[in-house]
């Protein structure tokens, strides 16, 4: 029988100078999911997330992403996500088209079928009648919906979306959700988030990982978070595990942040 789950990690672990960021998790993700991976600042999320998508070498402990390796088969399983970072990665002199047909061509996508792939997708978003502008004249809402189209421009398995609705007003947040469960019912493509929007991951989440201090201190669905708890939000719930003290940054997670874009991008080549 076909094994149901996409990612599987075990025993995972991360070290900087002597310092564990990611402490031997272990959590799998279920094809077609959409799985919300929360924690506090510092708790080891991003660090995690660079770890899954060919950015960091893991210390220890194993990753299977689509069936490869992260550390033996990187080209794979680039192939076999997209991503939407929580930093812009979108190049604003071009237009909403020439992103997409850029990105195309860096996965190796024939024109024909990045030209439909692309129209599609930018309908599907509403930036169809936009497609000609250039992208610095998008407002921040209309930036993330062309992310996510050409996160998704190569048929991915998996999309990992950093923080995609950071900075933006609650309308277009919910906006962009909708537009997230949308894709995830009509693409059947496995939904990897992390927000700091409770409400976001209880309202779109099948499934929810903790991480705090490094080790996952929980997981299940956002009811038995809640019923584990006796909390009546995600909110509340994830309050009542982690605390209320305000965290730091992982370590070299700034550094990270403006960095991973420029090597991503050169590992696409």
């Amino acid at each position: 029988m076909a094994d149901k789950n996409i990612i599987h990690v075990s025993d995972l672990t991360k070290t900087f100078n002597g310092f564990t960021a990611v402490n031997h998790i272990s959590f799998s993700v279920a094809a077609g999911e959409i799985f919300a991976f929360l924690g506090p600042n510092g708790a080891g999320k991003s660090t995690t997330i660079n770890m899954l998508t060919t950015l960091l070498r893991p210390t220890s402990g194993s990753i299977s992403l689509n069936g490869y390796d992260p550390v033996t088969s990187p080209h794979r399983v680039r192939q076999s996500f997209g991503i939407v970072f929580q930093d812009p990665s979108l190049d604003e002199d071009l237009t909403a088209w020439e992103n997409m047909d850029y990105h195309g061509i860096l996965y190796g996508i024939s024109r024909n079928i990045r030209g439909k792939r692309s129209e599609e997708l930018l309908k599907i978003v509403e930036l169809w009648e936009r497609r000609k502008e250039q992208v610095k004249k998008f407002s921040g809402g209309m930036k993330r919906r062309l992310e996510i189209a050409r996160g998704l421009l190569h048929h991915p398995k998996i999309l990992f979306l950093d923080e995609p609705t950071l900075g933006l007003d609650p309308q277009t947040r919910s906006l962009i959700w909708n537009y997230i469960k949308g894709l995830n019912q009509s693409e059947g493509t496995t939904i990897f988030l992390t927000t700091h929007y409770m409400e976001e991951a209880e309202r779109v989440a099948h499934r929810i990982a903790i991480i705090d201090h490094g080790k996952i201190i929980v997981h299940g669905t956002p009811d038995e978070l809640k019923a584990q708890t006796g909390t009546s939000s995600l909110e509340a719930a994830f309050i009542a595990l982690t605390g209320r003290d305000i965290r730091d940054e992982e370590p070299n997670n700034l550094e990270q942040m403006r960095m991973r874009r420029k090597i991503f991008r050169r590992h696409q080549r």
